[in-house]
Formats: C-alpha cells, sequence, structure tokens
C-alpha cells in the first residue's frame, strides 16, 4: 500500500498517534535509502577506485516547513493532505564532482529493484529560471512495518558541489527577502548560476584530461615493461643458445 492508503487505515487513531506513525515512515524511508547511497558508493570505490560523492545530506521537513507549503498549494494544513500532496517530506542531497557522476548516480539509483521511480525534473539539462541547476527525483522505497509494508516517497537531489553552493545561497538571499528580493539581486544570481556552468564544465574537462593522460602514461608503461620482457626473453634465448 501507499502512504495514503496507510493513512486511511490508521485515520481512525489519534491525531498525535497518527502523525507519528507516519513521520516513522518518512524517517525509515530517509535511513533506507542513505543506506543504499553508502553501499553503491562503496561498490564504485571498490570497482573503479574512484568516489563519486562529496557527501550527502539528509532531512525530514518540519511541521512548521510542511504548514507552509500546504498553504503555498492552497491545501488545509491536515495529514491528509501532507501524505496526498507532499513529495519531498523525506529528503536526500547527494553532492558530486562532476556533473557526469550525476547521471551515473541517479541511473544506479534507479535500478535498485526496490526503488520505483515516480517522476524525475532535469534542471541541469533544463535550468530554472532563476539559474537553479539540480536533478530531482521523486521516488518510492517499501517500507517493512510490523504488519504492513508501505510504499513511501522520497525526494532524492543530486547535484555538483557548485551547484549545492549556488543553491545553498540563492536560499539564504530569498529567505532574508521572504521570496521577494529585488531585480537587480535576482540578475546577480542569475549571472553566478553562469560562473558556476562554466566551472562546472571546465572541471569536467580538467578531469576527462587528467584521466587520458593517466591512461596513456599507463599505457606508455605497459609498451616499455613488455618490451624490458622481450629483451630478457632474448638475451635467455641467446643464452641457452650458447
Amino acid at each position: 500500500m501507499d502512504q495514503v492508503e496507510y493513512y486511511h487505515m490508521i485515520a481512525g487513531e489519534k491525531e498525535v498517534d497518527s502523525w507519528t506513525r507516519i513521520m516513522l515512515l518518512y524517517r525509515s524511508a530517509v535511513e533506507e535509502i542513505r543506506t543504499k547511497i553508502d553501499i553503491l558508493n562503496d561498490e564504485f570505490q571498490q570497482t573503479h577506485r574512484y568516489n563519486p560523492i562529496e557527501y550527502v545530506k539528509t532531512r525530514v521537513k518540519s511541521p512548521e516547513s510542511i504548514a507552509k507549503k500546504l498553504k503555498r498549494y492552497g491545501r488545509e494544513d491536515n495529514i491528509e493532505n501532507m501524505v496526498s500532496y507532499c513529495n519531498d517530506i523525506a529528503g536526500i542531497r547527494i553532492v558530486c564532482s562532476f556533473t557526469s557522476d550525476i547521471y551515473k548516480l541517479a541511473d544506479m539509483i534507479g535500478k535498485q529493484s526496490d526503488i520505483t521511480v515516480l517522476s524525475i525534473k532535469d534542471y541541469i539539462n533544463h535550468p530554472k529560471a532563476s539559474g537553479y541547476k539540480s536533478y530531482h527525483m521523486i521516488v518510492t522505497i517499501p517500507i517493512f512495518l510490523s504488519d504492513n509494508v508501505v510504499d513511501t516517497r522520497v525526494e532524492i537531489q543530486i547535484r555538483t558541489i557548485a551547484m549545492d553552493f549556488w543553491a545553498s545561497l540563492e536560499h539564504k538571499i530569498y529567505y532574508k527577502f521572504e521570496g521577494d528580493a529585488p531585480e537587480y539581486i535576482s540578475h546577480d544570481l542569475r549571472e553566478c548560476a553562469h560562473i558556476v556552468s562554466m566551472l562546472d564544465a571546465k572541471m569536467l574537462s580538467l578531469n576527462e584530461a587528467i584521466m587520458k593522460a593517466k591512461k596513456e602514461q599507463r599505457d606508455e608503461q605497459k609498451v616499455e615493461q613488455n618490451a624490458h620482457e622481450r629483451l630478457n626473453m632474448l638475451i635467455n634465448q641467446a643464452k641457452s643458445g650458447s
């Protein structure tokens, strides 16, 4: 069952008990997804000798944040509307080094057999008007309770360090202006977003150049090693013939 069905099943309880049960689902879902991400990161490190993830942040929205979101949606502040219309109560942010890592991780997460991808918003190829860039996934993961299995929604955001830096500053700036920042500030933020995009592209290009140089170096070392082995074999053959 999904969260809405589960809420209807427990709706006869006291509201505080229903709230506690629903929030348990969201906390558990965050922990489940976080564990999966840690495992994927460890596997990637073992297989490719490379760590694609810089850090991971998790959060469950506070009651105040949930109420504000429902108000923006024009919905009454109650648990049923919360589970029906808020997809980002449980949230995980994955911060990577390079833009190429974002799509690799999204693909790996989407292939997990017990994760269902409900929607994707690619704000990297299609940035918001503000300049915001990130890759968003709404997924569900089953939470096994003592008597039920509840598919619980989680929002996963994947972005680079530079994107995360910009988004964090934008949030702080707009929070100070309560969402109504002067146009010149919005303009400067869009310019900064453009600089961030150029930085990400340059760092990715630099990383690819480094990887190519290392491969060429390994190839040269392998050729040199093979030449030494061939020379030693010829020397040994010559000694045997004499």
